[in-house]
Formats: structure tokens, sequence, C-alpha cells
């Protein structure tokens, strides 16, 4: 019995972030997230945009470039379970919308923090680290590359 396969796609995974409302549903969750960090009474302005810019961009790597798999059973005979979300995203064709939206995504997000911390610079390096760990595994000559490992194509 395959339970949670009844849909047209070999691997869903492939296709989400495609689906409707998933870019504005992502921004919201991302708005909502800096909202709560700014209510809390002592954080100050920079330091709720760059804990908002870091939660963000640590939580855009675990999910998109460390966590290998599906979270349900694909008939694709086990292809997916060796492949991160960003690998699988877009059957792996590079530069689609999807893929260029959650590439600018973090940029943007760099710099509305970068601005509203004035460019301090424990704030500025904080932040260009957060973002640099989110934009190097998106590379296209990373595709299917392991750090710690082999490749396994």
């Amino acid at each position: 019995m395959n339970v949670g396969v009844a849909h047209s796609e070999v691997n869903p995974n492939t296709r989400v972030m495609n689906s409707r409302g998933m870019w504005l549903t992502y921004a919201l969750g991302v708005g909502l997230l800096h909202i709560v960090l700014l209510s809390i009474p002592f954080f100050s302005v920079p330091v709720a945009w760059t804990l908002t810019n870091v939660i963000h961009n640590l939580g855009m790597y675990v999910f998109l470039h460390a966590v290998k798999g599906t979270p349900f059973e694909t008939p694709d005979q086990g292809k997916a379970r060796l492949l991160t979300h960003w690998e699988q995203l877009d059957y792996g064709v590079q530069f689609t919308s999807s893929r260029k939206f959650f590439t600018i995504s973090p940029i943007i997000l760099y710099f509305l923090a970068s601005f509203y911390t004035k460019y301090d610079p424990a704030h500025f390096i904080l932040n260009t680290a957060s973002l640099l760990s989110v934009l190097i595994p998106k590379l296209p000559q990373l595709h299917g590359v392991r750090i710690f490992g082999i490749n396994k194509y």
C-alpha cells in the first residue's frame, strides 16, 4: 500500500514550490518571523533584522540544502533519497522561476537587514556570512557535489 502517492507527479518535491500561493506564504512567514522578533522588548531593531536574516537563512539551508530525500514514498526507485530539496526542485533544471525566487529572497532580506543595521560591522559580518551560507550551495557548479564525501554521480 502506497500511502501519500495518489498524485500524478513521480516526486511532488519537484513542483511544490510552484504551487499556488507558495511564494506569498513564504514571504508572509518571513514577515511574521520578523514581527515576532520585533515584538520582543529587549531586541533592538538592528538585532531583530539580523536575527530575522540569520534564522531565515539557517532554516533555508537546513530545509533546502541539508535534508535529503522526500517526506513520502516515491515510485522513482530511490533516486530522490540521495538528493536535497534544492536538487529535486523543478527536476534539477537550473534558472527556473522558483530557483530564482529562492535565490533572490535571501539577497533582498540581506539588503534590508544591512540597511536597518546601518552597516554596523558586527551585524554586517554576521549577515554576510549567513547570506553566503545559503548562496554558495545554490551555485549550479555545486549541483550534486558533496562537501563531506564522494560525488554521488
